[in-house]
C-alpha cells in the first residue's frame, strides 16, 4: 500500500505540473511549483482521509466518512486562488490561473483516491482550455482592445467613435481627476472592436489628433 500511496503522489505531482507548467509559459501568478505543490498536497490530503485513521475504525463502533478531511480541499483552496486574482486599474487578472488551481486540486483529490483516470481526463481536458480554447478565443477577438483615453470633452470623444463606425464595450468614466470644469481630466476606458488591426491603429490615430484628447494608450 504504501508504494502505490508513492505512486498516486508522484503522478498527482506530474499532473499538476503540467498545467502549472502552461501558467509558467503564460507568465502568470501561479506557475509550475505552486500547481505542483496544490496536486501533492491534495492526494496527501485525500490519502489521508481514506486511509489515515485505519488502525482506530472498527466495525459498529467506530465508522468515519473517508470524505470529510478531503471535502475541506474545495473551500479551502479558494483563499489560495484568491491570492493569484488581481485587480488593476478597473481590469481583472489571473481569473484563469485561480481557476486551474481550484482544478488542479480536484485533481490531486481524483489521484489521491487512486481514480486514475478520472485525473489524467482532467488534466488533459484543463489544458485544451488553457491552451486551445485560448487560441481560438484568440482569433475571434484579436481585434479587441482596452483603450484609456484622457479628454475634457466625454460628448466629443465617443460621438466621434461612433461615427466611426467603432463598436465599444464596457465603458467606464472616471471624474476623479476633474479640478474645474475649464481644466477637466476625465478618463474614458473602453474595449474597441476593428475589423482589422489595420483599421484598429487608424482610430488611435484620429483619436490622437482630436482637440479635446489629451492622451490615447491601448492596454
Amino acid at each position: 500500500m504504501e508504494k502505490e500511496i508513492i505512486i498516486r503522489l508522484v503522478v498527482s505531482g506530474i499532473l499538476g505540473a503540467l498545467i502549472g507548467l502552461e501558467r509558467e509559459i503564460r507568465y502568470k501568478e501561479a506557475g509550475l511549483r505552486t500547481h505542483f505543490v496544490v496536486a501533492v498536497g491534495s492526494a496527501l490530503v485525500m490519502v489521508v482521509s481514506k486511509y489515515g485513521f485505519v488502525d482506530v475504525l472498527h466495525p459498529y463502533t467506530v465508522v468515519l466518512d473517508p470524505s470529510r478531511i478531503a471535502a475541506q480541499v474545495v473551500s479551502g483552496i479558494g483563499f489560495l486562488g484568491a491570492g493569484t486574482i488581481l485587480v488593476q486599474r478597473q481590469s481583472v487578472r489571473g481569473l484563469t490561473t485561480a481557476a486551474g488551481l481550484w482544478a488542479t486540486s480536484g485533481i490531486g483529490l481524483a489521484i489521491g483516491a487512486g481514480m486514475y483516470t478520472a485525473g489524467v481526463g482532467s488534466t488533459v481536458l484543463v489544458l485544451i482550455a488553457l491552451e486551445i480554447l485560448d487560441k481560438s478565443q484568440m482569433l475571434i477577438t484579436r481585434h479587441k482592445s482596452r483603450v484609456v483615453i484622457r479628454t475634457d470633452n466625454v460628448n466629443a470623444v465617443l460621438g466621434a467613435i461612433r461615427a466611426s463606425g467603432f463598436k465599444m464595450q464596457k465603458i467606464k468614466i472616471d471624474h476623479s481627476r476633474v479640478t474645474d470644469v475649464d481644466n477637466a481630466d476625465i478618463t474614458i476606458t473602453t474595449y474597441l472592436s476593428a475589423k482589422s488591426a489595420k483599421d484598429r491603429d487608424r482610430m488611435i490615430d484620429v483619436l490622437g489628433t482630436m482637440p479635446h484628447v489629451k492622451s490615447v494608450k491601448i492596454e
